[in-house]
């Protein structure tokens, strides 16, 4: 039996936060549907998702988009999960990271959840931290500015350059995660130390 991987990509719905920062994780996962030439379609799970194969012979995934805001996305990803039949070490969680810079993807398994409300849901509804996360960078708010209002801001100019390489990078980072498993993925996408 080929074992079926689920790749979430965490965000807010609406048009209104669909460039937000915090939505970082929905813009990998069209990244990667399009990849797949495959559409959206709703879900009972409160979900958005697409399921086929990412690349000739390769693995089997569904991707979902919780249609649930940020901080209750554990019971979309559960509920996947269940339907699924999909164990948590194949849950790919895909999501914004305020404490890496930005145009940076780090890759881990399970740990603490940095006070992103979204993993820490999803910890709290898959009863377990040991899933895997591809942390999409975003950098920190600038001066005294709140996190949640730095989140929810749609990326600077000059970062938007930049971001369909970024989306590129974690899709890719993604891939290789399901292909060559944690470390070769690490290897590849984590900067070398200086």
């Amino acid at each position: 039996m080929t074992e079926t991987w689920l790749i979430v990509g965490l965000g807010n719905p609406g048009a209104e936060y669909s460039n937000n920062r915090h939505n970082v994780g929905q813009m990998v996962l069209d990244e990667l549907a399009s990849r797949m030439s495959g559409k959206f379609k709703v879900h009972k799970s409160r979900a958005q998702v697409v399921e086929g194969r990412l690349g000739i012979g390769g693995p089997r995934v569904v991707l979902a988009k919780p249609m649930t805001y940020m901080n209750t996305s554990g019971g979309p990803v559960s509920g996947l999960a269940q339907f699924f039949d999909i164990a948590p070490d194949h849950v790919i969680a895909v999501h914004d990271e305020i404490d890496i810079p930005f145009n940076t993807v780090k890759l881990k398994l399970g740990g603490g959840e940095g006070g992103h409300n979204g993993l820490r849901d999803i910890s709290k509804a898959l009863a377990t931290k040991d899933y895997l996360r591809v942390r999409v960078g975003v950098g920190r708010p600038p001066g005294r500015m709140e996190t949640a209002d730095y989140v929810l801001r749609d990326f600077a100019t000059t970062e938007k350059k930049e971001l369909p390489f970024l989306v590129h990078e974690a899709a890719d980072a993604v891939e290789l995660l399901m292909a060559e498993g944690l470390l070769a993925a690490q290897q590849k996408h984590h900067p070398a130390k200086d």
